[in-house]
């Protein structure tokens, strides 16, 4: 049995010389906002920083992770790469596969599902001629299915560019699509 208090390992059982260096791969500026995120914790305690790593690893790397970021983000916090990837893995927040230029994720959730999350999936499908899990042709929009987003008093939602839209309607839908320059003549 495992105890809260168990050891754990600080160092990555990936070998440095094998995963090309985070700062090869994302911007200084990038770097230094990682940086920020470990100055809050002790230097002993290295997992904390992940949540936050990883978003600005994604927003550097075209709205996505994968194994060679992720990789080198756990050598750069010395953490093992299963800690990296847990993260990853757990929250819908983080793209493993690359999306369009917009992600539209809707939350499906009780609430949202009560207050009309069908209809307003059913109304991206269709103006977007694509399912959920998919991208636009032209990689502008990829559309997600995601759980409760902590906006239940707003439902149904969906979240943008990290900008919650709350209590959808058809036009309000239309509105959104028209700001990510979606047009009518798309689909």
């Amino acid at each position: 049995m495992m105890t809260s208090n168990a050891p754990t390992t600080t160092t990555s059982p990936i070998s440095a010389e094998d995963v090309k260096p985070l700062t090869e791969l994302i911007s200084a500026a990038a770097i230094a906002e990682i940086e920020h995120w470990r100055g809050k914790y002790p230097p002993e305690r290295k997992r904390p920083p992940i949540i936050a790593a990883l978003k600005i690893v994604q927003k550097e790397h075209n709205n996505y992770l994968d194994e060679t970021v992720m990789n080198a983000l756990a050598v750069y916090l010395d953490v093992p790469p299963i800690a990296v990837y847990e993260v990853a893995t757990f929250y819908t927040m983080y793209n493993l596969k690359p999306v369009g230029e917009h992600v539209i994720s809707v939350c499906t959730n009780l609430s949202c599902m009560m207050c009309g999350a069908k209809d307003v999936v059913k109304q991206l499908t269709e103006r977007l001629n694509i399912g959920l899990g998919e991208t636009t042709a032209d990689g502008k929009i990829t559309l997600v299915e995601v759980e409760c987003m902590a906006a239940c008093g707003g439902a149904p939602m969906l979240e943008v560019g990290e900008v919650f839209h709350e209590n959808l309607t058809p036009e309000k839908i239309d509105a959104i699509l028209q700001t990510l320059g979606w047009e009518d003549n798309h689909g």
